[in-house]
């Protein structure tokens, strides 16, 4: 019954994708994730498959908005920005991160 790390990160991809967008730039997808790679000193890695559907999905709920633009390379890329209901949902995945993060502490100091 092994989970596999992948897993557990589509389930926080939400989550980083948002902070990562907090900063206020508008963003394409492999910006994204080239950021998380490189903020997670390469621990955590993205691929297309788990982030354009997530990047999606945030959008038709209203947590980023998206726009065609020419890239650096002057290709066309969909850009990504956050909404004020994006940085709403932002501060409740990182309060219910941080509550499951001090929980699984607390689990691993006293068991």
């Amino acid at each position: 019954m092994g989970t596999n790390k992948k897993d557990h990160l589509l389930g926080q991809l939400d989550l980083l994708a948002l902070r990562i967008l907090s900063s206020g730039k508008s963003l394409h997808g492999y910006a994204i994730a080239e950021r998380i790679q490189q903020l997670s000193e390469h621990a955590l890695q993205v691929g297309e498959g788990s982030l354009y559907p997530a990047l999606h999905r945030m959008d038709e709920s209203g947590w980023i908005r998206s726009e065609w633009a020419p890239s650096d390379n002057n290709r066309r890329a969909r850009y990504y920005r956050i909404t004020a209901a994006g940085r709403l949902q932002l501060a409740a995945e990182e309060a219910e991160w941080l509550r499951t993060a001090q929980a699984i502490t607390r689990v691993l100091r006293l068991a």
